[in-house]
């Protein structure tokens, strides 16, 4: 949830009151310093609490940024005509360029270069500039280095936990199969014992199946040695080969 709308007042509670100015105070120092600092501006802030005590910050030094503010202040005044007016702006735009043209000879001499007017402390001091330009940019690059290399470890370091658990899951499948193999073993080595146990057996009911058989009827007789009748005297031979 986001914060209330709070109603620009004067706050009764006097404990709620002094916590407040205390915030907002140290925001407000805050914000003039990185203003002065980004922007490469002069600023001065002159703060009095409800009991009187000052707080202050200024970005060179506060009688200076107040003498500048009244020397301005008056001029300001006095610009009453196009005349004073162009006066003051040409005034601005010659500041201006001499500050240029001061930004552009510390670069060139920063980058080695336009230095035979230069004494030795003027080099000195150009040198410990440098020195500690360079010490910056090594504290940088070495800082970049470190949080790289401590990203690469982190890398390095899931990656090996990635090919422990392959190099485990692997090692169950391994497992696994071998179980199958072995069961797939024994399951035969049962089935050829029970082949080897029950042979198959083939049922003649004492002939051979393949043995032919032939049936043979004799002639009737003419005269018999007992008086049964012809029809019976048939006599039935059965020949097995």
């Amino acid at each position: 949830m986001g914060r209330g709308k709070i109603a620009i007042r004067r706050i009764d509670n006097s404990t709620s009151r002094q916590v407040t100015f205390s915030k907002r105070r140290n925001g407000l120092l805050k914000k003039a310093r990185e203003l002065s600092i980004l922007c490469d501006a002069e600023v001065g802030l002159m703060v009095f609490s409800s009991t009187g005590k000052l707080y202050d910050y200024a970005s060179t030094s506060m009688k200076a940024v107040i003498e500048r503010y009244n020397k301005l202040k008056e001029e300001t005044h006095h610009l009453m005509n196009p005349a004073s007016e162009e006066k003051f702006w040409q005034t601005e735009a010659a500041s201006l360029r001499q500050q240029l043209q001061y930004l552009q000879e510390c670069h060139r001499q920063l980058m080695g270069e336009e230095l035979t007017g230069l004494g030795i402390k003027e080099l000195q001091n150009l040198e410990n500039q440098l020195e500690m330009s360079l010490k910056g940019v090594r504290m940088k690059k070495d800082q970049i280095l470190t949080n790289e290399i401590k990203e690469l470890r982190q890398k390095g370091n899931i990656i090996h936990q990635e090919n422990v658990e392959l190099y485990q899951k692997m090692e169950q499948i391994q497992k696994e199969n071998a179980e199958l193999q072995k069961k797939v073993y024994e399951a035969r080595s049962t089935n050829e014992e029970n082949v080897a146990s029950n042979p198959s057996y083939n049922v003649r009911n004492g002939y051979d199946s393949l043995a032919s058989i032939s049936l043979q009827l004799s002639q009737p007789q003419s005269q018999y040695k007992y008086s049964e009748p012809s029809t019976k005297a048939m006599k039935l031979g059965l020949q097995l080969h």
